[in-house]
């Protein structure tokens, strides 16, 4: 599994997870934080991050001391929920072991953590705790910012500004993401420093195996679109992102009238419901799944088969994480991004990062190719190419008369585009009046 000596509790601790090896990010990360080492690793969804700071935990956590000796902080209630099942396993290792969930849905007032030794939650209500004086911080030997972009990216620094200042000095400080951006660079700056950053691509045999269709919905909704292609998938677990609350709200309610069990993960739940579904999610009850990204991001759903990405998020970073979510442990997947027009930049912008979108339409209960969409897109591409190439050609010696030619070839160009883009604007609205007069026939 590692060259590392594990001691025979964290060996129990591997055998109640079913660990046969380690991920690159947890065996990367083990030394470094067993050594005392701040660390900043990031980690695509789906690499095992969670275990690389509880593997850790396990070998360093004094049972016997019962002062709180580990934070962690996670963005969203869900992730916490989830990252608290997986540590509550630590106690059936060792018994004196106690392990507190902080969230919103609590009674706090009720709630006993005196000889607590880990406690997990959200900035916010760990902060609150600790303002109101239950929550001692002082003796802390390890702080955990798990999904450290998106913590940050949801303006919780202050909060965890408020409690890390009281923490002691030497307090070891692990961050864990997802992804590098701009968003944690104050927090790498102000708490890690000169830390060297641990980044790990997706291992061969970890990597996920995906094909991206890309269906244009052209006149349906995404609901309408949903209901056709959803009776073709014969999904395990099929995962439905929405990019508002509101978006999820209306199509769960879609496909609940027509008779799908759908679990809703989103911020438009309340507290009770939130961890209903959580529960359900964890028993595999249901099939279908509609999800906001912010309340999905982080939770390890298992054996997801499909993802449906309904249009694309503002952050396309978002977009990778959803798909993230299939093709794991070198499982197929698939994701199916049903899209409108307005979504072309978003399309090209995503092709550029290295997703192969392969065009498909839905007819007749399958998946078709596209060949007008593709052959459309490589005339356009190779359009671009020569425009391109005729605003950027350097400077040289030219025969006479080459500046008009030049130009005549960029109004030849874009001519062409128009009268393409005119050309299928025509046709559109000419199968959608046929469309009309035969919804009024019916």
């Amino acid at each position: 599994m590692t060259s590392y000596k594990f001691k025979d509790t964290t060996l129990k601790f591997l055998e109640l997870n079913h660990f046969k090896e380690l991920t690159k990010v947890q065996r990367l990360c083990l030394n470094k934080i067993i050594k005392g080492q701040n660390v900043m690793a990031i980690a695509p969804t789906g690499t095992g991050k969670t275990h690389a700071y509880l593997l850790p935990i396990m070998e360093m956590i004094d049972p016997l001391d019962h002062n709180l000796q580990v934070m962690i902080s996670c963005p969203s209630k869900e992730l916490a929920l989830q990252i608290y099942d997986k540590a509550k396993l630590m106690s059936k290792v060792f018994t004196d072991l106690s392990v507190k969930l902080i969230t919103s849905g609590q009674d706090f007032e009720r709630m006993n953590l005196e000889g607590v030794q880990i406690v997990i939650g959200t900035p916010g209500k760990i902060k609150d705790l600790f303002l109101s004086g239950r929550l001692r911080v002082d003796k802390i030997r390890m702080f955990v910012v798990d999904e450290a972009d998106m913590t940050l990216e949801f303006g919780f620094l202050n909060d965890i500004d408020a409690v890390l200042s009281k923490m002691k000095d030497d307090v070891q400080i692990l961050g864990f993401s997802a992804t590098l951006n701009k968003n944690l660079e104050p927090f790498i700056k102000k708490y890690l420093g000169n830390t060297q950053i641990i980044e790990v691509k997706d291992e061969t045999k970890f990597a996920p195996k995906i094909d991206h269709y890309l269906v244009n919905c052209k006149h349906l909704s995404y609901s309408q679109m949903l209901l056709k292609i959803l009776p073709s998938l014969n999904p395990y677990v099929c995962m439905i992102f929405g990019n508002t609350r509101e978006e999820c709200q209306e199509v769960a309610r879609t496909l609940r009238e027509n008779d799908y069990r759908i679990l809703e993960i989103h911020g438009g739940l309340n507290a009770r419901s939130r961890v209903q579904a959580l529960r359900f999610l964890k028993h595999k009850d249901y099939t279908y799944i509609v999800c906001s990204d912010v309340a999905a991001r982080g939770i390890d759903i298992d054996g997801v088969s499909h993802v449906i990405s309904l249009g694309f998020p503002y952050d396309l970073e978002y977009y990778i994480h959803r798909s993230g979510r299939t093709g794991r442990s070198g499982r197929q997947g698939l994701c199916i991004a049903l899209y409108h027009e307005e979504d072309a930049q978003s399309i090209k912008a995503l092709r550029e990062r290295g997703i192969n979108f392969l065009n498909k339409t839905f007819k007749n209960g399958e998946f078709k190719d596209d060949t007008k969409r593709s052959n459309y897109l490589k005339r356009q591409a190779a359009e671009e190419k020569a425009l391109a190439k005729a605003l950027t050609r350097k400077k040289e010696k030219v025969k006479p008369g080459y500046k008009k030619k030049k130009n005549e070839m960029i109004k030849a160009i874009q001519k062409k585009r128009r009268r393409e883009f005119i050309r299928q604007k025509i046709k559109e609205e000419r199968k959608e009046r046929y469309r009309q007069k035969a919804r009024e026939k019916m």
